[in-house]
């Protein structure tokens, strides 16, 4: 049979119409990721002594006295570190003293009392209802605290939240000092983002015999400080917002908004250049 007798092929079906100004619909949602499985339950006591290694903690109460290495989490009702010790995942508990040196590779969560002793790092953020430190507080990330922070030693954190912040020592931090009550005595060169209270004071060790003679370079900066009542000495300031300023000895503000109320001789206010002091006359 030739192409001329065969009958002609129907015209393809047609798509249906679609509603004048209609989306394409969007594909479907991915299903949530589960919630992560539930800890084991806190129970009985755990005693370590002497170079332990462990997978996990789970225990209403936790002792140490020696070099412990945790490879996951700990989660513990009360804990008593003595000696060093390293958590390799998170770290929870309703108290907890350390003493020795604690190393924690996340989080840092504690309902009531954290106090160290020796140096405490987190690589992660650190919670607290109180916050007791005596030598290095290094944290990545935030640190809050439901009441009061004192660290007598180097605080190194992103930022921080209390009701009061108590420092005798140094600080790096490189955001925001947040409490109603802010209280800093530097020791050594030190840098904050900014303070924002409802009183804060700043100030500087004062100088020992030697540097009463020979001077001394203790460069302590301070971004932003917003308070009702702001005292400073020693420090150098970039901008106050204050109603009530103190400007003590060698006290230096670049800016400020608010009122200054006393203002010792050597206090120095507005932007200035200063050489550094000559060869020998400072450490």
């Amino acid at each position: 049979m030739s192409d001329a007798t065969l009958p002609p092929r129907p015209p393809p079906p047609a798509a249906p119409p679609t509603p004048s100004g209609s989306a394409t619909p969007a594909p479907a949602a991915k299903a949530a990721a589960p919630p992560p499985p539930p800890k084991p339950p806190r129970s009985g006591e755990l005693r370590d002594v002497g170079v332990v290694r462990r997978d996990s903690v789970h225990a209403m109460r936790w002792t140490t006295r020696g070099v412990v290495k945790v490879l996951g989490d700990a989660d513990v009702g009360e804990a008593r570190l003595t000696g060093p010790t390293a958590v390799g995942g998170a770290l929870t508990a309703d108290t907890l003293r350390a003493d020795g040196g604690l190393d924690c590779a996340a989080a840092i969560d504690v309902v009531g009392t954290l106090r160290s002793s020796g140096g405490l790092r987190a690589r992660g953020p650190l919670h607290a209802g109180d916050l007791e430190v005596r030598g290095l507080l290094h944290v990545q990330g935030d640190v809050r605290v439901d009441r009061g922070a004192t660290v007598r030693g180097q605080l190194n954190a992103s930022s921080v939240q209390a009701t009061a912040v108590v420092l005798d020592g140094t600080a790096e931090v490189g955001g925001r000092i947040g409490a109603h009550r802010v209280d800093l005595t530097f020791r050594d060169a030190s840098e904050v983002g900014s303070i924002v209270g409802s009183s804060v004071r700043l100030g500087v060790r004062p100088p020992n015999p030697l540097e009463l003679v020979l001077g001394r370079s203790l460069a302590v900066k301070v971004l932003h400080v917003e308070a009702d009542t702001v005292t400073v000495e020693g420090v150098d300031v970039r901008f106050i917002r204050s109603p009530a300023i103190t400007l003590g000895r060698n006290a230096h503000v670049t800016e400020y908004e608010g009122t200054i109320l006393q203002r010792h001789p050597s206090a120095r206010v507005g932007p200035e250049s200063r050489s550094p002091p000559p060869h020998g006359l400072s450490r």
